[in-house]
C-alpha cells in the first residue's frame, strides 16, 4: 500500500510546531502511522463525525496539557491535518468543532 502524503492547514501546522518536543514527536509518529494506512484506535484517535465524516481526532497528552489534532482521511492520496487546539474541558468545545469544519473546507477547496 503506498504511503499517503500529508497536507497541513497552515494554522494547524503552526499549532503543532508550537508544542513541546514530546507532544510534537507523538503527533508526528501517529501521523506517520496514519500515512502508512495503520488505523489508530482509542485512546490515541477517535472518529469525529461532528466535524465531518472521515474526520478523526488525534488525542495526545502529557502531564501538563492535552492536545487535539483533527485530520481527514477520506481522500485517495493525502491526509489533511486541518486543526489543532489545547483541550481544557472534557467535551470538545463547539467553537473548536466550528473552526475545524471551516478549516477542513478551506483545505479541501484549496483556499489556504
Amino acid at each position: 500500500m503506498p504511503v499517503k502524503s500529508i497536507t497541513f492547514h497552515p494554522k494547524a501546522l503552526a499549532f503543532i510546531r508550537a508544542q513541546s518536543p514530546a507532544i510534537k514527536q507523538e503527533v508526528g509518529e501517529a501521523l506517520r502511522d496514519v500515512q502508512k494506512g495503520i488505523s489508530l484506535g482509542l485512546p490515541l484517535s477517535k472518529p469525529m463525525s461532528t466535524v465531518a465524516t472521515g474526520t478523526h481526532e488525534l488525542r495526545v497528552r502529557n502531564p501538563t496539557t492535552a492536545v487535539r489534532v483533527f485530520y481527514f482521511v477520506k481522500l485517495a492520496d493525502t491526509i489533511m491535518v486541518f486543526h489543532g487546539f489545547q483541550k481544557k474541558t472534557q467535551k470538545t468545545p463547539a467553537q473548536e468543532i466550528t473552526v475545524g469544519q471551516q478549516r477542513l473546507q478551506e483545505v479541501l477547496h484549496g483556499h489556504v
